[in-house]
């Protein structure tokens, strides 16, 4: 029997050499994972340039990152918008590389890295927190 969930989710793509639906079906599977309905997600695949750009208006870091995430939690009609994810797909590639993973699955990992920062999650506070973001990290990658 076909799931009842239903969210929406738009990859935008600016570079090329990565299946924006293979990406799609990754988000699609993780929100399933999460329980998630009626949400929305934007996943944005970009360059390193694009995203040091991103980095330094947002965080005020002068460099490429591998994902960014913007949350927007708004709710529209009975939708939320959850936000938005971009991806470096030049710095996932030699992540890939140097932890002997394929693209896809780095992809996959920083999809769901995102997401959980989307999600209110912040490892970058340490302790208690930081713990909590990876677990629930871990046990996405793991339903997938």
């Amino acid at each position: 029997m076909k799931s009842m969930r239903k969210n929406r989710v738009l990859v935008k793509k600016k570079v090329k050499g990565v299946e924006s639906k293979l990406l799609s079906k990754i988000a699609h599977r993780a929100l399933e994972v999460l329980g998630l309905s009626k949400v929305e997600l934007s996943i944005a695949l970009v360059s390193d340039a694009q995203i040091k750009r991103l980095n330094k208006l947002y965080r005020n870091k002068d460099k490429p990152t591998d994902v960014l995430s913007f949350p927007i939690g708004e709710k529209v009609e009975d939708w939320l918008i959850l936000g938005d994810i971009v991806i470096s797909v030049d710095t996932a590639k030699r992540q890939a590389q140097e932890f002997g993973y394929s693209l896809e699955e780095e992809l996959k990992r920083l999809l769901v890295h995102g997401l959980v920062h989307l999600l209110g999650y912040d490892h970058e506070l340490g302790g208690e927190e930081e713990k909590k973001f990876f677990e629930l990290e871990e046990f996405v990658l793991k339903g997938l």
